[in-house]
């Protein structure tokens, strides 16, 4: 079992990179609503996976430092996208460098 602030410590490892990750899902044309939501998901999944890397299934039982670690890596990415990824432009270029590009209709 690893302790809380390990545990806190990677997941905000974690967290920080998770808006890179995010990035190639999102598309430009998506919503904020909508990047928003799949931002939060990517980063609980994200909360989920680092637990269960870091301290196996059985440190769910543990219900607070699964939920910290969980919510580290959601607060932390989200910071990280506002203060870091966003501002600098790596995520919009990683938007837009992923979205498939549509092809010319024949007509």
């Amino acid at each position: 079992m690893s302790s809380t602030l390990q545990l806190i410590g990677t997941g905000s490892a974690v967290g920080s990179l998770t808006p890179l990750l995010t990035a190639v899902v999102q598309r430009p044309e998506w919503s904020v609503r909508a990047k928003k939501i799949v931002a939060v998901v990517m980063a609980l999944l994200a909360g989920v996976v680092t637990v269960a890397y870091e301290g196996g299934v059985e440190q769910f039982q543990h219900g607070v430092p699964a939920f910290a670690t969980i919510a580290a890596v959601i607060a932390v990415s989200q910071s990280a996208h506002d203060l870091i990824w966003k501002p600098t432009g790596f995520a919009p270029a990683i938007e837009s460098i992923t979205t498939p590009k549509s092809r010319p209709t024949a007509g």
